[in-house]
């Protein structure tokens, strides 16, 4: 057959439960390349999709999918698995606007039985799955897919500790790559390592590997053996206690041994625990050699890799921030950084190696991040927890309880605030200014330059109490920061325009538009930089000779900065319409951030647009001019 053949026949899992099982490891050769090629071409996530090919192939030959549900966690290995239920054509439009998403999406295909974006929820959702099942007498499979670190959180392991008391049947799968998006930390990956590289363990897996193919009794004989061995090597195999059978570990990449495995897992009842061993990048050397610099890529040559970019790269705001850690690092040595499993996206890969005794990194784990945190503080230490925005979303109960009640001096650099892209609905940062704006004792900043960003973390710094500066990804005008540790005045904004009748109210990344929206439209700009605690003098003095208020935020426009203007402005018995522009009250697709903010309205064009048509009377909804 030529080299795509057999993947060109695949539309379907039933297509490739037609071919004959020699055929196998040339789809997986076919579907590497493919994967390869696309992404080079779109831009994705590769590394870790190219270490689930064989995985994937396996998981659709043996089970009954979609009927059987495969519930993948970190939605970031499923490219393969989109592929092979058909989207392969449509892989040309992943992450573009109106295109295939890049984690599954329920409604996309049925074949996407759970909608991931965070990791750590396939074990509780393949639970929920295979409960419903036995309660509504429905003969189907749930098997959980979990991997790149998840395993790390606390969430997996409340599923497992549910999952083994209670009396039903599913596979949990740990793809065991050896990597999170940075490389893995923590106690249980050391008791990974260590028990996937015994030499007495690994004879006895590929001893048992051979009896795994047989029927149940040998497989049954083979798991004894192995918990015989086990008990030598680590005793009480931490997921035998949470009550689940542990088979394994087992090449992720040889279909010979997965196949026959899962076979007679899918045969057996009870909560099934598989350790399977994949290599991040598998099958193309330059993403196994660097599977950080391959986990999330841009567009490049398939054949050349991933090239320096020429001349200097235009600064972004993560970068700001890790200069700025660095440089007040070296002012304060009570200065700690925390990260929860994001070294490089939130640009600390210099500190954590300038300061690597001041350097946490805590796993996928945001919950204990921003607790451990505050016991810093409570210390007297200076902790800053860089996390996307995203991310803070999962540790809000912590946020209110643990730092915020206490009034402790936590600063939160808050990464991906607004719209991040192509990662979609999952990352975007939409409503972070909404859910921490209302905690009492919080400061909140959003700079709009790279300047303003690193005066924010340093006025965020000197404060004693808990703050949070919020950012976007990418960059923003260009303005390159002073090497300073200066700070600003705390609740200040400032004019940046001075104009007749409007006045636009801007925040953090809306403010260049707001600006240039002002010259059209000769309006007044405030440069707002404090959501809380808001510049009210700023505000009631603008309310004062314009006859129009225009807030402008790349936040969702219920709860957000702009409703807040409206409550100081109503607290006054200041009767000044508000237009308040920002993310509509539904859940943004992915696409281009440009693009995203033209189509919402919150580019130039579409400020003018809104403040030429005005707002609505009170009487009516007044959402309906907001984009």
């Amino acid at each position: 057959m030529t080299a795509s053949r057999l993947l060109e026949s695949i539309n379907s899992p039933a297509d490739l439960r037609r071919l004959d099982r020699k055929q196998l490891p040339q789809l997986a050769t076919e579907l590497r390349a493919f994967l390869i090629d696309s992404v080079s071409k779109t831009g994705g996530h590769l590394s870790s999709n190219l270490g689930t090919v064989e995985l994937t192939i396996a998981l659709h030959a043996v089970f009954n999918t979609p009927e059987d549900r495969l519930v993948w966690d970190v939605g970031h290995q499923c490219y393969a698995h989109k592929v092979l239920t058909g989207r392969r054509e449509g892989m040309s439009t992943l992450r573009m606007h109106g295109g295939v998403s890049g984690f599954p999406k329920r409604a996309e295909s049925p074949y996407d039985t759970f909608g991931v974006g965070h990791s750590s929820t396939s074990i509780s959702a393949a639970l929920g799955m295979a409960l419903a099942a036995k309660h509504k007498g429905e003969d189907r499979k749930a098997i959980a897919i979990i991997g790149d670190g998840a395993m790390s959180a606390g969430m997996a392991f409340e599923a497992m500790n549910n999952a083994g008391v209670v009396d039903t049947d599913m596979l949990v799968i740990l793809n065991d790559n050896e990597m999170s998006i940075s490389p893995p930390v923590g106690a249980l990956n050391n008791i990974l390592t260590r028990l996937t590289s015994s030499k007495t363990y690994n004879a006895a897996r590929e001893a048992g590997r051979h009896m795994l193919g047989f029927a149940p009794p040998l497989l049954e004989l083979a798991r004894r053996a192995e918990e015989h061995v086990k008990g030598m090597i680590a005793p009480g195999t931490l997921f035998e206690e949470f009550g689940f059978h542990y088979y394994g570990p087992i090449d992720g990449h040889d279909l010979d041994a997965l196949i026959p495995t899962l076979e007679n897992l899918k045969k057996l009842k009870g909560p099934k625990f598989l350790h399977v061993i994949t290599k991040k990048g598998q099958g193309y050397k330059l993403a196994e050699n660097d599977p950080i610099l391959y986990h999330g890529v841009g567009k490049f040559a398939a054949c050349d890799g991933i090239q320096s970019a020429k001349g200097p790269a235009k600064l972004t705001y993560t970068q700001v921030f890790g200069d700025w850690l660095c440089d007040m690092a070296k002012a304060d040595s009570r200065l700690v950084a925390i990260t929860p499993a994001m070294r490089e996206g939130s640009g600390m890969v210099r500190f954590s190696a300038e300061h690597a005794d001041r350097y946490f990194d805590v796993g996928i784990a945001e919950q204990h991040a921003v607790t451990f945190a505050a016991g810093l503080a409570c210390e007297g230490l200076k902790p800053v927890v860089a996390i996307y925005s995203t991310f803070l979303q999962r540790g809000y109960d912590q946020l209110v309880h643990d730092v915020a009640l206490q009034n402790l001096p936590v600063i939160f650099a808050v990464d991906r605030g607004g719209l991040v892209g192509a990662d979609g609905p999952t990352h975007h940062g939409t409503f972070d200014l909404s859910f921490v704006t209302c905690i009492p004792n919080m400061v909140v900043m959003a700079p709009s330059d790279e300047a303003e960003c690193r005066q924010m973390l340093s006025t965020a710094y000197g404060l004693d109490c808990p703050s949070m500066v919020r950012y976007p990804r990418g960059g923003g005008t260009g303005k390159i920061p002073h090497c300073s540790l200066d700070s600003l005045p705390v609740g200040k904004g400032e004019i940046r325009r001075q104009g007749k009748a409007v006045a636009l109210l801007a925040f953090g990344s809306l403010v260049p538009a707001a600006i240039a929206a002002g010259e059209e439209l000769d309006a007044t700009v405030a440069n707002m930089r404090f959501v809380k605690p808001l510049d009210v003098e700023l505000i009631v003095e603008l309310a004062g000779n314009h006859s129009l208020l225009v807030s402008v935020e790349e936040n969702a426009v219920i709860g957000g900065a702009g409703s807040e203007i409206e409550r100081v402005l109503a607290e006054r018995g200041l009767n000044v319409p508000v237009l308040r522009l920002g993310l509509p009250d539904r859940f943004i697709d992915h696409g281009e951030q440009g693009q995203l903010l033209a189509e919402l309205g919150l580019d130039k064009d579409g400020i003018v647009r809104a403040v030429r048509a005005g707002p609505e009377p009170p009487h009516n909804n007044s959402l309906k001019n907001s984009p």
